[in-house]
């Protein structure tokens, strides 16, 4: 057995886009220890630790820490309670590398942890912009605290660069989520519907619809949410697949009304999570993905299919053409919805490139974590890489 590398997740999505990778360090004879945390371990929000045992892979720990408080102060105590908790776990485990993903605020909590204790971290996905969200400023932050950094884009390596980290540390790798898409194991539309429980007419056009709160946006989640209800409504010729809102400050009282709404419209359906395999399945015969979630931009355009992309929550990042931008108002929403039906866009989703690569990022990734391991290259006392030279 080789080195020990800790690999955090806290969501179903973070877990989805780590799969591959956790099987390919195993592959590579890594001790891998998995920490699970956050909605993970929330029944509110699925309980979807299960998906990862499911999966066949051994969790080393469990840590719960999410707070009842749906506000600002309750997403402080939970990271609070996380810096504890996973200060007690690395100190106890002493991992060689942790890897993490993304932008949560449980991601920022455990890497303070893992910093006070030494421990290099990979930073999967950073150098990415969504100015509307608070995971701007955490993705940043987490990318300064990591040793080694894997972007999905070339332009997201060079704002990490920017940032002060050395491009010899720094690799454009794609997207996760694209590399799920092309291993994906696909199912047919009467064994996806069968797992899902759906007595839908198969021949019924579908959306799958995804909201998350805009955590730089001050008690606006409820208003938005009921927008997107109203603007469903005025498409009842179409079913609709919705997954719940991420356990980020109104996230709770959002899930609160899609259940109300779910009860009262049988053309919709709600999910805690549908796990990655369904949840790709869903969307490949989907007539569009409607929301705010980053899997509209970074993985529903290698479907080719519409992604009609609410308010400011992804503002920044880099789309394909299949992207509709709108406002979360509903006369906006549904423009934008009728516009994704329309056989003229969607020409264009069929044609559309996905910017974040060809799915070969896990490869690239366990490559170059054996490299800096073999050479035994990791120096934590980084200089600060000046892009406009002396």
């Amino acid at each position: 057995m080789r080195e020990k590398i800790c690999i955090m997740t806290a969501t179903r999505a973070e877990y989805g886009l780590l799969k591959r990778l956790i099987g390919k360090l195993i592959e590579k004879e890594y001790d891998v220890r998995i920490a699970v945390t956050g909605m993970h371990l929330s029944s509110s929000f699925g309980y979807t630790l299960k998906e990862i045992e499911e999966d066949g892979y051994r969790v080393d720990t469990k840590i719960p820490i999410l707070s009842k408080e749906d506000t600002a102060g309750g997403i402080s105590k939970a990271m609070a309670e996380a810096i504890i908790k996973f200060a007690d776990y690395f100190a106890a485990s002493n991992p060689k590398m942790l890897v993490v993903l993304g932008d949560r605020y449980e991601t920022l909590a455990v890497c303070i942890a893992a910093m006070n204790e030494r421990i290099p971290i990979i930073h999967i996905h950073g150098g990415e912009t969504t100015e509307g969200a608070i995971d701007e400023c955490i993705r940043h932050a987490v990318s300064k605290m990591s040793y080694l950094h894997f972007t999905s884009c070339e332009e997201y390596r060079r704002r990490v660069i920017q940032l002060g980290e050395d491009p010899k540390r720094v690799f454009n790798v794609g997207g996760l989520g694209v590399e799920n898409i092309v291993h994906l194991k696909k199912m047919s539309k009467d064994e996806l519907f069968g797992k899902l429980n759906l007595s839908w007419n198969r021949e019924t056009p579908y959306g799958v619809v995804t909201f998350h709160p805009v955590t730089l946006e001050e008690g606006t989640g409820e208003r938005q949410m009921e927008e997107l209800l109203l603007a469903l409504q005025e498409f009842p010729q179409m079913n609709f697949i919705i997954t719940k809102s991420n356990a980020d400050e109104g996230g709770r009282k959002m899930n609160q009304l899609l259940e109300r709404y779910v009860k009262n419209n049988p053309h919709t359906v709600l999910f805690d999570s549908l796990g990655m395999t369904k949840y790709l399945n869903a969307v490949r015969d989907a007539e569009m993905v409607v929301g705010n979630s980053s899997s509209g931009i970074l993985e529903v355009p290698s479907f080719q299919i519409p992604t009609v992309n609410i308010g400011d929550r992804q503002k920044g990042r880099i789309q394909a053409s299949s992207v509709i931008n709108c406002k979360a108002d509903r006369q906006d929403i549904v423009k934008a919805m009728k516009k994704a039906l329309s056989k003229e866009f969607k020409e264009i989703a069929a044609t559309a490139v996905n910017p974040y690569g060809e799915g070969q990022a896990t490869d690239k990734i366990s490559e170059k974590i054996d490299k800096f391991m073999s050479e035994g290259s990791i120096y934590l006392k980084k200089t600060f890489y000046d892009i406009g030279g002396k």
